[in-house]
């Protein structure tokens, strides 16, 4: 439902347009890990992997739970809560590896949340956390690195600016992007797999940035 819902609205919001790595093969299961700068970018990841057949789990604040008719689709579609900062926050990647192996694919931000920062403009991923390479060495999967941009013309600022954003966004129609790259296997130590998985992230998030007319500058 996740994903229907995410094919359905984001054409509404902008103009959404993907792309991957030339002759690029996608795993049975795989990690798929994107850049975070925007509440609305996890819909435009997911509308780009369903246009590719795929309908990942997606591992997102356990804030989300809390919301009425959003937290029970959530809950009942086996998506996976972050309980950042916590005693819990283990029990997120034990979620993840055991969708891994059943088949599942799924969807992490290495970043672990979304910039501070008020402009609208495509930035470079943030410095990755850990968790994104103790998944893929736990589980043995590959990485799918997933760019986008644009996001941040839908939703980026304050409240009042992030809602002023969603309700003109049918009428603006931004460009929207998003680019994945092929599978890489990262090494078991952990900070040069983080190391890793940010620099082929950050290569499809050029590559998305570029799509959209965005200036890209090395992160």
């Amino acid at each position: 439902m996740l994903s229907r819902a995410a094919a359905a609205v984001v054409p509404v919001l902008g103009r959404l347009t993907v792309t991957h790595d030339p002759g690029l093969s996608l795993p049975r299961s795989a990690v798929f890990a994107a850049n975070h700068d925007s509440l609305a970018d996890p819909a435009l990841v997911v509308a780009a992997l369903r246009s590719l057949g795929i309908e990942p789990v997606v591992m997102a604040t356990a804030g989300l739970w809390r919301i009425p008719l959003l937290g029970r689709m959530l809950a009942g579609e086996g998506h996976i809560p972050v309980h950042r900062g916590s005693a819990r926050a283990a029990e997120a990647l034990d979620a993840a590896a055991a969708a891994l192996d059943r088949g599942r694919h799924v969807l992490i931000y290495g970043e672990g949340g979304i910039p501070r920062r008020t402009d609208a403009a495509a930035e470079p991923p943030g410095p990755f956390r850990t968790g994104l390479a103790r998944l893929a060495h736990r589980s043995g999967a590959p990485v799918v690195p997933v760019g986008h941009a644009g996001a941040r013309r839908l939703t980026s600022g304050s409240a009042a600016k992030q809602l002023a954003g969603a309700v003109t966004a049918p009428l603006r129609r931004p460009r929207l992007h998003v680019h994945i790259g092929a599978p890489v296997s990262l090494s078991a130590d952990v900070a040069c797999g983080t190391a890793a998985a940010h620099r082929a992230v950050s290569l499809a998030w050029a590559e998305a940035a570029r799509a959209t007319g965005e200036r890209v500058r090395a992160s």
